[in-house]
């Protein structure tokens, strides 16, 4: 089985999930340019989860180019509320926007990775969570965002599930580990098959 693995992200949660599950993971970003890439697929009508197995396979290939000897894992999850895609806000103004928008709804939650060898993709998962949040008043979504750091404001959602993020919501489906970013059992095992 494989166990050393390339991290196409910066993302510590994805980093932590492969080390939880046995992974000796290196990181190395692809930097690529996410924004514009889904403005071009919006364009064309992607759905949220097209755009995001596009972009895990594109991190992947880019940097499997450079390590063509190693496993590359690129991944990328989407929030998709009624069809369209809610980009990660940039101001406290914008979460308290995205959250009322998320607020007594139904959203998705896309999770696509990608494994790359040689600058070929390999593999690709994806999982779709459902999740719906509470009807939360005015006043409990700026108590919430409130207690929000930085960081956690800039996620898709404005939630980070393992940090506090499960009390918004009524009902989950799907695993804990594809909505903070990554199908780890999907990518168990296929590399449990690899020599």
């Amino acid at each position: 089985m494989i166990k050393n693995v390339i991290l196409a992200s910066q993302s510590g949660i994805r980093k932590k999930i492969l080390e939880e599950n046995g992974y000796q993971v290196k990181q190395k970003p692809s930097r690529i340019d996410e924004e514009e890439i889904k403005i071009s697929m919006e364009a064309k009508n992607a759905t949220c989860l097209q755009i995001a197995k596009s972009l895990a396979e594109l991190k992947a290939s880019k940097i499997s180019n450079k390590y063509p000897q190693d496993i590359i894992i690129g991944a990328d999850s989407l929030l998709d509320l009624e069809g369209k895609n809610i980009s990660k806000p940039k101001s406290k103004e914008e979460a308290k926007i995205i959250l009322s928008k998320l607020n007594n709804n139904t959203h998705y939650l896309h999770t696509a990775a990608c494994i790359c060898k040689g600058g070929s993709m390999i593999s690709h998962f994806h999982e779709s969570c459902k999740l719906v949040m509470k009807n939360l008043s005015d006043k409990e979504l700026n108590d919430y965002l409130n207690r929000l750091d930085l960081e956690i404001m800039k996620k898709y959602g404005v939630y980070q599930i393992e940090a506090g993020g499960l009390e918004l919501f009524a009902e989950i489906n799907g695993d804990m580990n594809s909505i903070m970013g990554l199908p780890i059992k999907q990518i168990n095992k296929y590399l449990e098959q690899l020599k």
